[in-house]
């Protein structure tokens, strides 16, 4: 049996993986995929392509700030290849009603989440310029006929 490389298993993933955004934030009324969602679609299409993944984590200061640096490490287990993706995510100062533990918690959700956003194409959102987004929305500011209500885009 020949060796399936790492990037044929990788576009195999990106092509099955289906994370819908089922969650609703109601205070700002949008739908969204938390990083238990993406795991839990992963690891089916993971153990079917006969890939697995890990995170490499590290902390990164950047002048006064602090970022959370996720490396999403994809691995085959039919050769020795392996696909990396970095997601950031920055550290606030501080956040009411969190501890300092809690910060850092949901920092490395998100950069981990932006990994694997990154690694298997999962879209964020859809193209505001399109007719589809301001139907979706009922935004009256998206402007058809290929003008944009934003002035750099004219």
């Amino acid at each position: 049996m020949s060796e399936i490389k790492i990037e044929q298993l990788l576009t195999k993933i990106q092509t099955e993986l289906r994370v819908p955004k089922n969650r609703l934030n109601k205070f700002a009324n949008y739908k969204y995929r938390n990083l238990e969602d993406i795991f839990e679609a992963l690891k089916l299409v993971l153990d079917k392509s006969g890939c697995s993944l890990h995170f490499e984590d590290d902390i990164i200061t950047v002048g006064d700030r602090i970022y959370y640096k996720a490396e999403a490490v994809l691995t085959n287990r039919f050769e020795d290849g392996q696909i990396r993706v970095a997601g950031y995510a920055r550290e606030p100062e501080s956040k009411k009603g969190m501890d300092d533990p809690q910060l850092t918690g949901t920092v490395s959700s998100y950069a981990r989440k932006y990994a694997l956003a990154g690694m298997f194409l999962l879209d964020d959102v859809k193209d505001a310029d399109t007719e589809e987004y301001a139907l979706e929305t009922n935004n009256s500011e998206v402007i058809m006929n290929g003008s944009s209500p934003d002035p750099f885009f004219n």
